[in-house]
């Protein structure tokens, strides 16, 4: 059997650009506010959809917005600020 294709939010990059947005930060101080280890750079590749943050991060954006971690990966959930 073959590995079954992981489904992918569509929508991600677009809400995690609105967190940042309705946050009023840049890409580098967005990092900072999530605590991560990455470049800042990585930011703008979550928003962009080149790359995808992984679960610890998803949940650090979640609780900034303070929205469920649901309505990040849902597509069919909209950001409620």
């Amino acid at each position: 059997m073959g590995r079954k294709a992981r489904s992918r939010p569509e929508r991600l990059p677009a809400k995690l650009l609105a967190i940042r947005q309705h946050l009023g930060v840049s890409q580098r101080k967005m990092m900072k506010l999530l605590k991560a280890n990455s470049r800042f750079n990585h930011i703008s590749e979550y928003e962009i959809g080149r790359r995808e943050p992984n679960l610890m991060l998803l949940l650090q954006y979640a609780r900034l917005a303070k929205v469920p971690v649901e309505n990040l990966i849902d597509d069919n959930l909209d950001l409620h600020f």
